[in-house]
């Protein structure tokens, strides 16, 4: 019973300390909005574009802005394309924020 008692003290203290993650996969919309773009883009496309827009997993994004417009990205974040499913945790104001921003990366 001791034992019992033990490991249910061990999951509720993990389930706690998930619970009180900010860094969630799910993203904060309300948080994020208030965030500067190169932030935005670093919590939601790094892994994925790189660190400085160089590509990795994703195509790179140097110079996106000179091939695709603000709304073209805008859209690209809340839907996806081809293999990049589209961004919903991204709040509606910071996907405007963060398009503009790759938009003048020229």
């Amino acid at each position: 019973m001791k034992k019992l008692g033990m490991g249910m003290a061990g999951v509720i203290t993990a389930l706690l300390l998930v619970g009180c993650n900010p860094q969630t996969t799910g993203g904060n919309q309300k948080d994020d909005a208030a965030m500067e773009p190169k932030d935005i883009y670093v919590n939601n496309c790094s892994s994925c574009h790189g660190g400085n827009l160089q590509g990795s997993m994703g195509p790179g994004l140097q110079k996106i802005g000179s091939k695709l417009t603000r709304e073209e990205i805008a859209d690209i974040i809340k839907n996806g394309t081809g293999n990049m499913p589209g961004q919903p945790q991204v709040s509606d104001q910071a996907r405007e924020k963060l398009a503009a921003w790759l938009a003048e990366q020229k």
